[in-house]
């Protein structure tokens, strides 16, 4: 299964060479001020993408998911939006989650410790490809202060979950691509700390 993973797109989807693969994945922040017209916009970028499958998940930026829910997957028809949810595709086994360690008023901001842990204890054993917004702890995570501002119970899950993917994004100046204990990471920013749409997507061949 050929996976294309963006994120933080942040309503610059229109000069995203995003290439065909059977699984797009965005995995947060593709609004800009996180409103429903954000949210439509983005959702006719996405009905003109050739993948089989399309997943997003929502980020920081994306309010509206949080604010008024039930409107905001209304206007998302055109992928499968992952909140705290599994699906199945051609037997493999995904789960989304928006959360992120608490930073100023942003969306789906939870504090560090137990509230976050509580959500990432949500994910089964048996997922192959998690897509979180957040990065975990130490992987993708840099700041150009070089502050590491992932999420260390995230890390904690991963443990327990071993996913063959994961991706993220969240954190611009972290993206990148990574490989530890049988997982390999994709923080798919496209994004750069300026945001400026400058990264490409990216390509993952997910085997059994």
């Amino acid at each position: 299964m050929r996976i294309v993973a963006i994120s933080d797109t942040h309503m610059q989807h229109e000069g995203i060479d995003v290439p065909d693969g059977d699984v797009l994945i965005h995995a947060g922040d593709f609004c800009g001020r996180g409103t429903l017209a954000d949210v439509e916009k983005f959702n006719e970028f996405m009905e003109r993408q050739p993948h089989r499958h399309k997943i997003a998940i929502a980020g920081n930026h994306d309010f509206c998911f949080e604010q008024t829910p039930d409107l905001a997957r209304e206007q998302l028809t055109a992928c499968h939006y992952l909140q705290d949810e599994a699906l199945e595709l051609d037997g493999f086994r995904f789960y989304g989650s928006p959360w992120q360690p608490e930073f100023m008023d942003w969306a789906f901001n939870l504090p560090r410790g137990g509230e976050l842990r509580a959500k990432w204890e949500l994910i089964p054993v048996a997922t192959d490809v998690l897509i979180t917004h957040t990065p975990p702890a130490g992987i993708g995570d840099f700041t150009l202060s070089g502050e590491h501002v992932g999420c260390s119970d995230l890390l904690d899950a991963l443990e327990r979950i071993r996913p063959a993917l994961h991706v993220f994004g969240h954190i611009h100046e972290g993206a990148g691509v990574a490989a530890a204990d049988g997982t390999t990471f994709l923080n798919a920013c496209i994004c750069d700390a300026a945001y400026r749409a400058v990264n490409a997507p990216m390509v993952h061949d997910l085997k059994r």
